[in-house]
């Protein structure tokens, strides 16, 4: 009989550390499972996380300004002129080499779509609205220090680093865009 109490003991003992653990284990989850939450991004950031832009009714030639994370959001539909002259440019040449074909889609070549901040110190550069300065090589010009990018978004002339950046961007159809 001793001895069916001993295991008896063992086994109430046994079942003692792992309903303490148990309950240890749930507790932790209930206090960690607030301050992971904390983390995640708010509704607002998510409802800015990505933004549509109809693109139907830019015309050849047409800057379109945009929003995509408080930034502003360059949208451009390119001619065949301006096509062919950032196609002419020596890609070796460029201080940051990109041809347009890397810097558009495949089927869109013609749609140009960058940040619309100089990459030298942040500066909005000119050049997307009728009647603005676009610099040297007719595309883009950071009034603030002189950089002055070509129409596919290159860094032709001035402290500017690199190009003009060009977020992450998919079609949904031939005419809405989603960036982001």
């Amino acid at each position: 009989m001793a001895e069916t109490e001993a295991e008896d003991g063992v086994r109430r003992r046994d079942f003692i550390h792992i309903a303490a653990l148990g309950t240890a284990g749930v507790g932790g989850v209930f206090a960690v499972l607030p301050l992971v939450s904390q983390m995640a991004p708010s509704a607002d950031v998510l409802a800015e996380s990505s933004t549509e832009i109809d693109v139907s009714a830019i015309e050849p030639g047409q800057t379109v300004k945009a929003i995509f994370r408080k930034q502003p959001l360059f949208v451009r539909r390119l001619t065949e002129a301006e096509i062919s002259d950032a196609n002419a440019v020596d890609v070796g040449s460029l201080r940051d080499p990109q041809s347009l074909d890397d810097r558009t889609q495949a089927g869109h070549r013609d749609m140009l779509i960058t940040m619309g901040v100089c990459t030298h110190l942040g500066c909005v550069p000119q050049g997307a609205a009728e009647g603005e300065v676009k610099g040297e090589f007719g595309g883009y010009f950071c009034p603030c220090h002189g950089s002055h990018y070509d129409t596919a978004g290159r860094i032709r002339k001035g402290p500017a680093p690199t190009n003009l950046v060009v977020p992450d961007y998919a079609f949904d159809s031939d005419t809405v865009v989603t960036v982001g």
